[in-house]
């Protein structure tokens, strides 16, 4: 979590009545006021004194007015107090562990495809938008690989990289291949570059063809296409989002405007990819509350991330965003057990 809120509340009794109005806020989206507080039988309050101490909580900055009513709703401030200070946290439910649990454990292929499940998941579970980023690998080497003609000039690239993950690439090629000289061909690269990166393949390729002759050089031009191919498929997506359309559900994010903005946010990726590589170096659960992302167009808005992890540390962060009135005492635990499943799984 980020730094804690020093400000101390008065009063045991300014506590209650600050996590009432969130509690009321967070299920209902309206600002509350003293009357009503006033039935709330653990308080046995009047709404004099109540009213008193929503001032105090107000002039401390947890609180705001957001019309002219007497209603108050709670700030960014006050939902830091509170998470950091009052939150009490709930077990996820059995239902919502079991879906998570399974996501993690039945996705088998490459590391796009989980994290679009995991999102997916993270989303339907919590009703917000899931992000996860895509595994990051500290080297993507090649272990095996091989090619199968296909009709109109077209041939399927089958990989395998590092020591498991494969990849699956259709390529369109200059002209058609037999099947014995896509033989050649991975034969020629299987021999040569077994455990070496994409990136040195293709260029000791192009050193390669300098020194070959004519006769080869044709089919060596298309091994480095090939290779070029297979390294682009290296820079794919750094973090996946789903859900995001559920952000059109709160009324305080439903501005058509607001949204463009932030759906752009998503797409243009730059600025939450560094908000996320925050979250990525650090072991705990990350809660970043509308203006403590330092992002504008998160400033009505919640992201609370977990990293997930492989045997060699941290390798990538997953998360929900959703606005500042979420059930935190729900939400939270929901993501810090999907990076613990999701850690369990890729070890």
């Amino acid at each position: 979590m980020t730094e804690k809120t020093k400000t101390k509340l008065p009063s045991d009794r300014a506590k209650r009545i600050l996590s009432a109005i969130i509690d009321n806020y967070i299920v209902e989206g309206l600002p509350i006021g003293s009357k009503k507080l006033a039935t709330y039988e653990s308080f046995d309050l009047s709404p004099a004194t109540i009213r008193n101490v929503m001032s105090d909580l107000e002039n401390l900055g947890f609180l705001s007015s957001p019309h002219t009513s007497s209603g108050r709703i709670p700030t960014p401030k006050g939902y830091r107090f509170f998470i950091d200070r009052l939150l009490q946290l709930q077990p996820v439910a059995d239902d919502q562990f079991t879906s998570i649990q399974e996501t993690v454990t039945q996705t088998k292929s490459n590391s796009k495809d989980l994290a679009t499940n995991v999102s997916s998941t993270l989303s339907a579970v919590t009703q917000l938008a899931g992000i996860v980023t895509i595994p990051k690998k500290q080297e993507s080497t090649l272990k095996e690989i091989d090619f199968i003609p296909l009709s109109e000039k077209r041939v399927l690239a089958i990989v395998v990289i590092n020591d498991s993950e494969v990849e699956n690439k259709i390529l369109q090629m200059k002209r058609n291949y037999t099947r014995e000289e896509l033989q050649i061909s991975s034969n020629y690269i299987n021999h040569n570059y077994v455990g070496k990166s994409f990136e040195y393949i293709k260029n000791d390729l192009v050193n390669q063809l300098k020194e070959t002759s004519e006769l080869a050089q044709s089919l060596m031009n298309d091994i480095i296409s090939i290779a070029d191919e297979v390294l682009k498929t290296q820079k794919t997506e750094e973090y996946v989002v789903s859900g995001e359309n559920k952000l059109m559900d709160f009324d305080e994010l439903a501005d058509i405007k607001r949204l463009k903005q932030l759906f752009n946010a998503f797409n243009e990726k730059q600025q939450l990819l560094q908000l996320l590589d925050k979250s990525i170096s650090s072991s705990n659960i990350q809660i970043f509350i509308g203006e403590e992302s330092g992002y504008k167009i998160l400033d009505n808005c919640s992201l609370i991330t977990a990293p997930y992890t492989n045997e060699e540390g941290s390798i990538g962060v997953l998360g929900v965003i959703g606005p500042t009135r979420i059930a935190y005492q729900k939400i939270i635990p929901i993501v810090d057990i999907t990076a613990k499943l999701l850690s369990q799984s890729l070890k």
